[in-house]
């Protein structure tokens, strides 16, 4: 398997360098962010687009390093109802699956996006307990007249490039658990759209990671260690679902989403918080995860997503990696 790091979390410097960051935790690939709600840092991607020499010059600085390109990413919302906000997300989604094509790339990931309720709406509406006609309703419209017909044609897209786009089963999306997921491959009839299997989103909604790779089978293309601790103390009162968010005021550190949307700060007293791996489930859990994955497909790619604030950016990869690295009976270098 490739045991690699997604590294959006090593922005902070040239992509030279967070290479050999990977190299020296002992892993052996790396997936490049290529727009979305990140801007594309590691990725010449307009170069790449168009020039067969800048392919070269870029796959050579992961030959040089001995390390794999293992993915692009492309995160974000490509069926936001807002215009500043869905229809750029859905062309960094597109230039991605391109880019990959370009690169000899199999894999680009994603999430499936969010409309709004109804026709005109600006913002995204997330239902989950669909007890009313009315909810059912906006799931009818949002199924039915955005998010298939879109991803029908971005299917259709990454064939012509050889690439299969996985998507990330993550809450304020249409696909946000296993079944959601199997209902868009399948009303879409699609042949290159599977998973993402990143255990994070799945463990604080109370779902078991290896039951739902089991579950998806073949359809699980690509996935990301992560990992989350569920505060019992906060989560009995709380619950997962808990909206204490603070906006950030635009003269604090916050990051885009695009357009006007932005990034609000944790409660202090979260039900759950992303941690690096280990530190919410034991490598015995990510033992079976990866043994679950190596049934699907020995050589999939599995890249450290890190999160963890409680932890630098190299202490929490490091942290990691040393777990990702036992879990698939992997030894560090010497």
């Amino acid at each position: 398997m490739k045991l690699g790091v997604y590294t959006a979390i090593l922005h902070d410097r040239p992509l030279p360098d967070a290479l050999d960051v990977i190299a020296g935790l002992g892993l052996d690939a790396a997936e490049i962010n290529a727009g979305g709600f990140l801007p594309p840092i590691h990725i010449p991607i307009d170069d790449i687009l168009v020039s067969q020499s800048a392919r070269d010059d870029y796959l050579g600085l992961f030959d040089e390093k001995g390390i794999t390109l293992a993915g692009l990413n492309a995160n974000g919302n490509p069926l936001h109802p807002h215009p500043a906000i869905g229809p750029k997300h859905a062309d960094d989604l597109r230039r991605a699956i391109r880019a990959a094509g370009a690169l000899g790339q199999t894999r680009v990931v994603t999430m499936s996006g969010l409309p709004g309720g109804e026709p005109g709406a600006t913002v995204p509406n997330w239902i989950v307990n669909a007890w009313n006609s009315g909810s059912l309703d906006v799931l009818d419209y949002q199924w039915d007249e955005v998010g298939v017909p879109f991803w029908r044609e971005i299917d259709a897209l990454a064939a012509d490039h050889g690439v299969t786009v996985a998507i990330e089963m993550h809450p304020q999306n249409l696909v946000f658990n296993p079944p959601t997921l199997k209902r868009l491959v399948e009303r879409v009839g699609a042949t290159h759209v599977g998973a993402e299997m990143d255990p994070s989103h799945l463990f604080w909604q109370g779902m078991d990671p290896i039951a739902a790779v089991r579950y998806l089978g073949p359809l699980v293309v690509h996935a990301a260690a992560k990992d989350v601790r569920i505060n019992t103390e906060h989560a009995q009162v709380y619950g997962v679902l808990d909206e204490r968010f603070r906006r950030l005021s635009p003269d604090e550190d916050r990051v885009n989403l695009g357009g006007h949307e932005w990034v609000n700060e944790w409660p202090a007293d979260a039900a759950w918080d992303f941690v690096a791996l280990g530190r919410g489930h034991d490598v015995a859990f990510w033992t079976g995860f990866v043994a679950a994955l190596r049934e699907v497909d020995p050589d999939m790619a599995i890249n450290i997503e890190h999160e963890d604030t409680s932890l630098g950016r190299i202490e929490g990869l490091q942290v990691a990696a040393d777990v990702l690295r036992k879990a698939a009976q992997v030894d560090a270098p010497a």
